[in-house]
């Protein structure tokens, strides 16, 4: 690329980035984790631990935001200095090494940029995900454990702490349920678009004649509440169940009744928590997840859009709203936006990023 368009690029990157520090209020943001350092620092803060996690957890976030951000500033910067050294220099491989860079800070940006269309009232939580298998047997089972995998891996690749709060495993293969939390800003606003039913067609591993299998999948995304969400749950609505955790093949993991389950008696709403050891954090931990559920119900019924706000919990033929094709050609398809990938293996390892930036470009448009 001639150092003129290069020039040209360096400097509508400098532009979108200085309207996203504005959009995302940097200034702001630093404000923030002053006043935040000041409560750290308070030697009262443990003394009330479930605000001493929130303030130490935002804290982090911020703070990782704001490097982020500047380390994006800096590499713009940086980038302007390479192409001028290179125009004096004349060098055709320092061209070609600021072209490279560029096309990453183009890719970076572009990402941070579809993050100012996140302005939803929950956008900037952390997500609840659950994935259910559909119709399909233990086919169905198996792409529902792939899914869980795929969205694990995402999250991996973008350093976003996870946790498992629940798997209940099919008798064959795969997994009937998982709920697992992405603990990252902006989370729920970024997989909120994944919500719905995935379709997977293969030639089954589990049929010994070698035929095609088409297998569905549903994914619901909720966002994880703060204690300022007012959701009041009675004790007299909820039935609670304590069990024997338990893994793959129905063997026991745990020696003790500490699973928990949670049933919402009026809305028919279970939760299911393992993870933990202890009785009563796997019980806290699913009141949570609950009391998240619920609210995502009452937005949805307030808007009367509840398959917008649940996901389309059917999983089955005519309901899919994105197509993962493994046979006879290969080929991952979003029938919202249209926007595709040709390499399935990459997709179910966790590069999901263009269908989750083309989603919420699509959202941003329909609503406007």
């Amino acid at each position: 690329m001639a150092a003129p368009d290069l020039a040209e690029r360096i400097k509508q990157l400098d532009a979108t980035l200085s309207s996203i520090e504005q959009v995302l209020d940097v200034d702001g943001m630093r404000a923030e984790v002053a006043e935040l350092g000041q409560q750290v620092a308070a030697p009262d803060l443990w003394d009330d631990q479930s605000n001493a996690q929130r303030v130490t957890s935002r804290l982090s976030t911020l703070q990782a935001e704001i490097e982020r951000i500047t380390d994006l500033r800096s590499r713009v910067d940086d980038v302007q200095v390479l192409l001028e050294l290179a125009g004096e220099e004349d060098d055709a491989a320092s061209f070609s090494e600021v072209g490279v860079e560029v096309d990453r800070l183009a890719k970076t940006i572009e990402a941070l940029e579809v993050r100012t269309l996140l302005s939803g009232e929950y956008d900037e939580r952390e997500a609840l995900v659950t994935i259910r298998s559909g119709a399909g047997g233990v086919d169905a089972a198996d792409w529902a454990e792939m899914l869980m995998r795929m969205y694990l891996r995402w999250a991996e690749r973008h350093r976003y702490p996870t946790e498992v709060y629940d798997t209940s495993y099919a008798e064959e293969a795969g997994i009937k349920s998982a709920t697992f939390a992405v603990k990252a800003p902006y989370a729920y606003g970024t997989l909120s678009v994944e919500q719905g039913t995935h379709r997977l067609v293969r030639i089954s591993p589990f049929d010994n004649q070698g035929r095609r299998q088409t297998s569905f999948a549903a994914v619901e995304v909720v966002p994880v509440l703060e204690q300022t969400d007012a959701i009041e749950v009675p004790d007299e609505e909820v039935r609670v169940d304590v069990f024997r955790s338990s893994g793959p093949g129905g063997q026991s993991v745990n020696t003790t009744d500490s699973a928990v389950r949670l049933t919402h008696v009026p809305t028919g709403i279970v939760v299911a928590v393992q993870n933990e050891k202890s009785q009563l954090q796997n019980k806290n931990t699913a009141m949570v997840i609950l009391k998240a559920k619920l609210l995502a119900l009452k937005r949805a019924e307030e808007k009367a859009t509840l398959d917008e706000m649940r996901g389309d919990v059917a999983a089955s033929w005519g309901d899919q709203m994105r197509s993962y094709v493994l046979n006879p050609y290969q080929m991952v398809k979003d029938l919202r936006t249209d926007y595709e990938e040709g390499n399935p293996s990459g997709v179910l390892d966790g590069d999901i990023d263009g269908f989750i930036e083309a989603g919420i470009r699509w959202r941003r448009a329909a609503v406007a």
